[in-house]
């Protein structure tokens, strides 16, 4: 019988083996990124163990800045808390 060059598991062979060798390239890939990330393997870097800004601390920031006023900064801390 003829299987017109499609091999024991028919046209899934071709199909596994996109699949295995996409799956190589997305570890590559991911091994890069993980190695210039700084380990973390998202893309982007951290601040090594300091911790993120609370909303008031923004809100204190963007008043010392000058971006909001007395009122709107008493307003917003009032809703904050």
């Amino acid at each position: 019988m003829m299987d017109y060059g499609y091999g024991y598991m028919g046209g899934f062979g071709s199909f596994f083996m996109l699949l295995f060798w996409g799956l190589v390239i997305w570890a590559i890939v991911s091994f890069v990124r993980a190695g210039l990330g700084g380990g973390h393997g998202c893309g982007h870097g951290h601040d090594n163990g300091a911790h993120e800004k609370s909303p008031l601390d923004i809100l204190k920031e963007r008043y010392a800045k000058g971006e909001i006023d007395k009122k709107e900064f008493e307003e917003k801390k009032k809703d904050l808390q």
